[in-house]
């Protein structure tokens, strides 16, 4: 994965994320909106032959957007942990 950032001010976040899909995207734009200090979290494909999306978030004054987004990061790492916790036991 490597992240380039097209945009990067305290509330605006553009990042394309290459090496992945809208799967990834989808994810963090839901749990992004969780956050009361996050305004506007979408992302976009340019073209469908590049397959590259691009993350745009947009955070009040609060709170930066990379902050926001290490956070949902960090929520996504919780959830993925505890389904997986719970996966492995169920399968002893």
């Amino acid at each position: 994965m490597e992240l380039v950032f097209k945009e990067d001010t305290k509330t605006k976040l553009v990042v394309d994320i290459k090496g992945e899909d809208t799967t990834l995207c989808n994810l963090l734009v839901r749990e992004l909106y969780q956050d009361s200090a996050v305004k506007y979290a979408s992302y976009a494909v340019e073209h469908p032959s590049a397959n590259i999306p691009t993350l745009f978030v947009e955070t009040t004054s609060a709170k930066t957007p990379r902050k926001a987004l290490l956070e949902a990061v960090e929520r996504v790492k919780k959830v993925n942990d505890a389904f997986k916790k719970a996966f492995e036991k169920e399968l002893k």
